[in-house]
């Protein structure tokens, strides 16, 4: 692609590794377009937040493009991913340590399986502590981080499919089709709570939003080695 191209609009597909922010991805790829076509300027964005602790499909969108990044973050998103049984952490995955364990002797396959249809159609999800989302200016996280407590308001949220993959005693594998706004930490720890037990997140992947495949994305590596080299 062309300058003119990443200026005028272009809809990229990337695999976010682990331990990157979104934000850390965009400032990346908006350096490296500047620097390959001489740009001083140029709206690089993302459409939907990836946690550090995921990886998958970040939708960046350059240009004019930018402008349709509304539209892409209310599209339906797909993700695949690990619960672990028996025990919490205070943000829900593995940002923080377990700070409670909890029996599973009475948990058994099907009871896993049942528990699943609680979690479809529309419900009422409390969002993480641990989550960056704001109240009077200030994020949660920050909140969390400080030891406070804050009080947190439910969001309505649409679950279309939450099917189990795989168990493997007490990790429990996922693939689950939501809204957005869906809390996919928030599902866990709600879906250890429903078994009776607890459950936090261990591993998360955003496979799909909307029509967008994560199987079409690029690394950010190969994004880069895509890019025209400057002489």
């Amino acid at each position: 692609m062309t300058k003119e191209d990443y200026l005028a609009g272009q809809v990229l597909l990337i695999d976010k590794p682990l331990d990157w922010t979104s934000f850390q991805v965009v400032n990346k790829l908006r350096w490296e377009i500047r620097q390959a076509f001489n740009i001083k300027k140029i709206k690089v964005g993302h459409a939907g937040t990836l946690d550090p602790l995921a990886s998958g499909l970040l939708v960046i969108c350059t240009g004019k493009m930018t402008k349709q990044i509304d539209t892409f973050q209310g599209q339906i998103k797909e993700y695949t991913g690990t619960i672990v049984l028996g025990s919490t952490t205070p943000s829900y995955d593995l940002e923080t340590e377990i700070n409670e364990t909890f029996n599973t002797s009475h948990i058994t396959e099907d009871l896993i399986h049942q528990t699943t249809k609680q979690f479809t159609g529309k419900i009422d999800q409390f969002p993480p502590i641990f989550s960056a989302l704001k109240k009077e200016g200030k994020r949660l996280y920050e909140y969390a981080r400080a030891g406070e407590t804050v009080e947190i308001k439910s969001r309505k949220i649409s679950i279309q499919e939450f099917e189990i993959t795989n168990i493997d005693d007490l990790n429990i594998d996922f693939r689950v089709v939501c809204s957005k706004g869906t809390y996919i930490r928030s599902l866990a720890n709600d879906f250890g709570k429903a078994l009776n037990s607890g459950g936090h997140l261990s591993v998360l992947r955003r496979t799909k939003i909307g029509d967008f495949d994560v199987k079409n994305g690029l690394s950010i590596d190969d994004f880069i080695k895509n890019l025209p080299k400057k002489d």
